[in-house]
């Protein structure tokens, strides 16, 4: 069964403590969170805000440098807070620039994803519009997948649309690798995200299809005024409206 979370991201900008952010979440409808970073606080102070706001941990975005720098450290603090899934969030341009690059960026994501696995957890990519660079007539997504073993992909639906693909036919194409999807929109004709509700994709046929593949989880993502609740505000409607 799929489960609907939010990601922290969306409201890096607000100034309340990360434990305070947590508790407004969870009085907004949502089964859990992603988290992006902890913004200072102990993992145990941040174990104890989801318990208390009953949230379950969706997975955790960790730069691949941080990972690869000391992954049993991440390992610890993300088991810490019954996190099992570490997400890459972003890889330069200049990894998707040619077939050569994204094939050495796939090593290195194996290479995490083995070191992760090691201490019991997961690791995904997270696409932005980047990854979907034609090389000889494809995205360079295909590539990066098909050069990976152990990583899986966290498809966020408004990035691919940004891009130009339509996000449920790359979503089709790679399920089998995607068990956590990033709820986002985007406008077709300026290539942008927007506000989930404010763009292109049909957010009723996007929740059928992270379902009727089975994702883990569908996380909501906002990048637009992560200094206001009303980010959160919005994304509830979103979730009763649509879940």
């Amino acid at each position: 069964m799929t489960s609907i979370g939010f990601q922290l991201y969306s409201l890096h900008g607000v100034d309340d403590p990360l434990p305070d952010v947590i508790e407004r979440v969870g009085e907004a409808g949502f089964e859990g969170v992603e988290l992006a970073g902890l913004d200072g606080h102990r993992p145990e102070e941040v174990a104890e805000a989801l318990t208390a706001a009953d949230l379950d941990v969706a997975g955790a975005h960790v730069g691949l440098d941080e990972i690869e720098d000391d992954p049993e450290t991440v390992a610890e603090t993300y088991r810490t807070l019954g996190c099992d899934d570490v997400v890459v969030p972003w890889l330069d341009p200049e990894h998707f620039a040619s077939t050569e690059s994204v094939e050495a960026a796939a090593e290195r994501l194996d290479a995490a994803a083995a070191a992760l696995d090691d201490h019991g957890l997961a690791l995904h990519y997270h696409n932005h519009d980047q990854e979907f660079t034609d090389l000889d007539g494809e995205p360079a997504l295909a590539t990066l997948v098909a050069a990976t073993e152990n990583v899986g992909f966290e498809l966020d639906l408004g990035w691919v649309g940004a891009a130009g693909y339509d996000p449920l036919a790359v979503l089709d194409d790679y399920a089998d690798r995607v068990r956590i999807v990033h709820l986002k929109d985007y406008d077709a004709e300026t290539g942008d995200v927007v506000e989930v509700g404010g763009g292109d994709l049909d957010i009723a046929a996007a929740v059928d299809a992270v379902r009727d593949h089975g994702c883990d989880w569908l996380v909501y993502e906002a990048e637009e005024r992560p200094d206001s609740y009303g980010t959160l505000d919005h994304a509830a409607d979103v979730v009763e409206t649509y879940w």
